[in-house]
């Protein structure tokens, strides 16, 4: 590791989010930080990279010390472009957040946010995505003196190889922390309804909503540890294969014949 850690940080709300502005004054006592961040709301594109159309790249003084560079394109654009055109070497660790709204359970692979860390963790280089678990409340500064915590924690003892860290805190004071858990992806699902609309010219759209269901009530679940007041520590990784499915398929005794 460098004598001066370098932290690049991305989200997925955009380069004004408060969220963002918040990990920075956070992160910055730790090591050197590079902000690149996508220019508007990036909420819900997952891990899309961007390929069939120009990304255009602006400086960004908002907020930060020196600057950052805004990106028109996804968070997972963001750390590739900031490793090859602004750091031009791998940094240290890669910081995604602060997100305004929960990221767990199926949301983790929905998440903007989640991917930003997790190009972390296809480079091997050690990372985590951060959020707080509301789109209404507004206080980051538990969420980002956490972020400063293990930032500090991983840079001295890394991560296993490919895995990254999602961590989200409950939307309460510090003083209603209950503690910290170490948790896994909860089992949730939406109902998805597509409300059909009409624009002013009489052309029907349609608007996408859902209300999350709960489909576990384990405590070692990022979901439920989050509505107990823990702040959920979730290690993750980029290879999604279902090892014991792996046996089970074997016993099919598939063939072309």
């Amino acid at each position: 590791m460098n004598a001066t850690p370098q932290i690049l940080l991305t989200n997925d709300d955009g380069i004004l989010a408060p969220g963002l502005t918040a990990l920075y004054e956070a992160l910055s006592p730790v090591g050197m930080c590079t902000v690149v961040a996508p220019v508007t709301e990036c909420s819900a594109v997952a891990h899309a990279i961007t390929m069939r159309k120009p990304i255009r790249i602006q400086k960004s003084n908002h907020s930060f010390k020196g600057f950052g560079w805004a990106i028109d394109g996804t968070p997972a654009d963001c750390v590739k472009f900031a490793v090859k055109k602004v750091l031009r070497s791998m940094p240290d660790l890669i910081v995604a957040g602060i997100n305004h709204g929960a990221n767990t359970g199926i949301n983790t692979v929905y998440s903007g946010t989640v991917a930003g860390a997790a190009e972390g963790g296809i480079m091997n280089v050690p990372a985590f995505a951060i959020s707080v678990a509301s789109y209404e409340y507004d206080d980051f500064s538990t969420a980002a003196e956490f972020a400063q915590i293990i930032a500090k924690k991983i840079l001295e003892n890394r991560l296993p190889e490919y895995t990254f860290l999602n961590i989200n805190v409950p939307p309460v004071p510090k003083e209603q922390i209950a503690g910290i858990r170490i948790t896994h992806q909860g089992k949730t699902r939406y109902d998805e309804i597509f409300d059909e609309r009409k624009d002013p010219s009489n052309n029907t759209y349609f608007w996408l909503r859902g209300e999350r269901i709960l489909l576990e009530h384990s405590e070692d679940s990022d979901e439920i540890a989050v509505a107990n007041n823990y702040i959920a520590v979730t290690p993750l990784q980029c290879d999604l294969t279902n090892y014991n499915a792996m046996d089970y398929l074997r016993k099919w005794d598939i063939s072309l014949e």
